[in-house]
């Protein structure tokens, strides 16, 4: 047993979050920027702390040392989606410059709490280059799959893999379709949720066939998730062991099937933190260390 970076399913041995009291603020915050970030509607303040403190609770059902992003005045509600900032490698690190203009100021506020919490930093992306982290799933240790998406571009891509080339990392990128089109929240990880080193959550009718192939052939299996239940972010699972899950209230049918695979899930209310921003488990989470 190892500690690594480079893992989506290990067990969580420190992860980084941002308190809806943080993100979110107050009311008043609430109200103005919601429209503005696209949010599906406006969420209730008084059940967002309470949803996300179940979240967290969750969290530290394995032992996971949580550690928190501050409030910043510079960055918005969108902020709560921790994970999009920045990159977590085992050389450090790697800060994202995001394809949504309303976030532009969130790497540079996690940098300011990385460095105070001494964690390393390995680079950046720099414009016109753009990378989000819910693009970004490791398959392996040495393997990274990197949505091309609306929020990460060619360039943003191909600096990644000029910063990981030194780690023996292979940068695998994937196409992904113009679906509901720029303003809308898609990302690889809108489709795509290793679970276990061999059993990833897909939602298949939005894969490319050259990608879920190429899955297949590394030995993954998959739980498909069905129609119904993609837009309320059944395809969005966080590991937080093998075979160990977190994913958002409301998606039975892939909950069963997930059981059906051998996993445990726990679930968490999510209406007001998750589905009305587009942002699961696996986006309110940075998780730095595993345990492989």
């Amino acid at each position: 047993m190892k500690l690594t970076c480079h893992s989506e399913v290990g067990a969580l041995r420190s992860t980084y979050i941002k308190r809806a009291e943080d993100a979110f603020v107050d009311d008043a915050t609430v109200s103005l920027e919601w429209k503005a970030l696209n949010f599906l509607g406006k969420p209730d303040l008084d059940k967002s702390l309470i949803q996300y403190k179940g979240f967290e609770n969750l969290l530290k059902t394995i032992g996971n040392e949580i550690h928190y992003f501050s409030n910043d005045s510079s960055v918005s509600m969108d902020s709560i989606y921790c994970r999009d900032a920045s990159i977590a490698t085992n050389a450090g690190v790697i800060l994202c410059t995001m394809g949504k203009p309303a976030r532009v100021n969130e790497p540079v506020a996690c940098k300011k709490v990385f460095e105070r919490s001494g964690v390393k930093i390995l680079g950046s992306i720099i414009g016109p280059g753009t990378l989000e982290g819910g693009d970004v799933a490791w398959l392996d240790e040495n393997t990274l799959a990197v949505g091309h998406t609306y929020r990460t571009n060619e360039e943003g891509i191909r600096q990644l893999q000029v910063l990981l080339s030194p780690l023996n990392v292979n940068v695998i990128p994937v196409p992904l379709p113009h679906y509901k089109g720029s303003s809308d929240v898609f990302h690889l990880m809108s489709i795509l949720s290793p679970v276990d080193h061999d059993l990833a959550v897909v939602y298949s009718p939005l894969m490319p066939i050259v990608f879920r192939n190429d899955l297949k052939k590394r030995g993954y299996s998959f739980v498909e998730v069905p129609q119904s239940e993609f837009d309320s972010m059944g395809c969005n699972v966080l590991a937080i062991a093998p075979r160990i899950c977190v994913m958002v209230e409301g998606n039975p049918l892939t909950k069963k099937a997930l059981e059906d695979a051998g996993c445990t899930v726990y679930e968490y209310q999510g209406s007001e933190i998750s589905v009305k921003g587009g942002g699961g488990p696996t986006c309110l989470t940075r998780p730095i260390l595993r345990l492989v």
